[in-house]
């Protein structure tokens, strides 16, 4: 009787990639980042400012480095981290170039941030985008916009001029509806001008434990109310996972549609959903949640160490995406008639995302810029 497959290589038998929420260069010098995708099917990766806030600050690996850059350092703590960054993004996708290569283009990327400074400057995103677009200089490469109002058109701009991107901080499938519009449009724009528009990729970063860590304390609160109690106790740790539920088959609408197919027809590749903020903060729920209740064809899910590790152990694989839809609505319906506003509390999620990343942006630079005194 043969074993079962390993759980991470069945997410990747049943379409799904999974991507590592997570860089640092001891990845990189010691092979691990290589071992996993050949272990593990670990198809990318992905970094955020605050992914390397950690490792900068507190990596040993970092110090010769920073020690050689003192006066850069102290002068322009921003140029200094870009070069540590950029040198590390380089590395990750020389590694996962064979990914890239053997996925035809699907896989294989890893992803970089531009500052969150700009998460409401459109030309600012544009420019910086651009240059690292162009100073990293790998096709493998993805540059994370977020998904803002001045980020959106700055993604269709972008992927009108065949930058790989990777729309983060989406919360709400109202924004998710509006990068996907703004993918196809700068597919189109792409296609005016030159037709080719076949080596051109994004996924669409849809977060999904911070909408539960948000609304269940307010859900915990009805629990002395008679007429609601039962019902919010029913939604605690499921709004998260039906919102991800809708988004997909939103995502499903958009494939089907007759502008997707016009487009796909030229060789054009879907936006695939990303999930994010998939590690588990409740306690209380399991650490594989978020993985086990979103597993479905063209999605990815970018998952921290941790995460990683407790699904390689444990997990259990299915096609859950397309389980239980009527009953994801359902969800979302009774929570809207408790007199809860998802789509304001998904708003306050993305404001509250853009300052996070800022304030680790702040603190990152703050850490290089020691190194300078």
């Amino acid at each position: 009787m043969s074993a079962a497959p390993a759980p991470l290589v069945e997410l990747h038998r049943l379409g799904q990639s999974i991507w590592f929420d997570y860089i640092r260069r001891d990845l990189l010098d010691t092979g691990a980042l290589q071992r996993m995708a050949g272990r593990d099917c670990l198809m990318g990766v992905t970094s955020n400012p605050a992914i390397f806030e950690k490792a900068i600050a507190t990596g040993a690996e970092y110090r010769a480095d920073l020690a050689s850059m003192r006066e850069l350092c102290a002068r322009d703590p921003k140029r200094a981290y870009e070069r540590l960054a950029i040198a590390d993004i380089q590395r990750a996708c020389d590694q996962l170039e064979g990914v890239h290569a053997s996925t035809g283009g699907r896989d294989g990327y890893v992803s970089l941030e531009v500052s969150p400074k700009l998460a409401h400057d459109t030309a600012g995103t544009l420019e910086e985008a651009r240059r690292l677009w162009s100073e990293v200089a790998r096709a493998n490469l993805m540059i994370k916009v977020p998904a803002t109002p001045a980020g959106v058109p700055a993604i269709r701009a972008l992927i009108a001029d065949g930058v790989h991107v990777n729309v983060t901080l989406l919360f709400s499938v109202d924004a998710y509806l509006a990068v996907a519009d703004a993918y196809m449009s700068g597919l189109e724009e792409r296609a005016a001008r030159s037709g080719t528009i076949d080596a051109t990729s994004s996924v669409a970063s849809f977060f999904v434990s911070r909408v539960d860590s948000a609304l269940d304390p307010r859900l915990d609160a009805l629990a002395g109310d008679p007429a609601r109690a039962a019902t919010a106790a029913g939604l605690r740790g499921k709004i998260a996972i039906a919102n991800a539920k809708r988004a997909y088959q939103a995502y499903l609408g958009i494939c089907a549609s007759p502008r997707w197919q016009a487009l796909a027809a030229r060789g054009a590749r879907p936006q695939r959903l990303l999930w994010a903020s998939t590690g588990t903060k409740d306690a209380r729920y399991s650490d594989v949640l978020y993985v086990e209740e979103l597993i479905g064809p063209d999605t990815v899910n970018t998952v921290p160490p941790a995460t990683l590790d407790a699904f390689r152990e444990r997990g259990r694989a299915r096609a859950s995406l397309v389980e239980g839809v009527a009953d994801a609505q359902a969800q979302l319906d009774q929570l809207a008639l408790l007199g809860f506003d998802l789509d304001a509390t998904c708003a306050q999620l993305l404001a509250e995302g853009v300052k996070l990343f800022d304030s680790a942006f702040d603190k990152l630079l703050a850490a290089v810029a020691a190194q300078g005194k």
